[in-house]
């Protein structure tokens, strides 16, 4: 058992059967009153944000939760096998439980959120920014980088990205994998 004194950044806590990692907190100690802490939580399972205020001194449930790498292997019809890669154990995961699953390439290394008493398998996600080959896009003009207007271009993982008009195809960008947004031209 934990208290709101012990609440740090990236601490997961159980609330009502549900598993929240704090994003964000607070210790607010008014001139007239009780103190409080304010939080910001993510919801493991589901990527939703909560708010929330604990009065000072409350206990919450701490859960222990391990991030593992593992690599992607195969999708397998709906699902995405994955290997462990220190005991080479296999998973399956659906398609939902992986965070940016959209720029998921075999063989990329990708961090499962495993609950570490009872084994159980709760989210994956891909590193923040992934860097991909272009595979089709229409082509670009030279001179066109004075705006900063965007087109539409297909990755090699079948994602579709809006990158800046200078980028042509076979051409690797770096993609930030939270919001599937373009980062930057990769030279190689």
């Amino acid at each position: 058992m934990a208290t709101t004194a012990d609440i740090r950044n990236g601490m997961c806590i159980d609330i009502e059967g549900q598993y929240y990692v704090i994003v964000e907190f607070l210790h607010v100690k008014p001139g007239k009153g009780a103190a409080f802490v304010r939080t910001k939580m993510r919801n493991v399972t589901t990527g939703r944000i909560l708010d929330r205020t604990f009065n000072a001194g409350v206990k919450l449930d701490e859960v222990r939760i391990e991030r593992r790498p593992y690599q992607f292997l195969y999708k397998d019809g709906e699902e995405y096998v994955l290997m462990n890669n220190e005991t080479f154990e296999q998973i399956n995961l659906s398609g939902d439980q992986i965070d940016g699953v959209a720029f998921l390439k075999e063989g990329d290394t990708i961090d499962v959120q495993v609950h570490a008493e009872s084994e159980t398998v709760l989210t994956a996600e891909l590193p923040q920014n992934v860097i991909l080959e272009v595979t089709y896009t229409e082509p670009g003009l030279k001179g066109d980088t004075a705006t900063n207007t965007l087109k539409p271009a297909t990755v090699e993982t079948g994602a579709e990205v809006r990158v800046p008009l200078f980028i042509n195809e076979g051409e690797k960008i770096k993609i930030n994998t939270r919001d599937g947004s373009y980062v930057e031209r990769v030279r190689n």
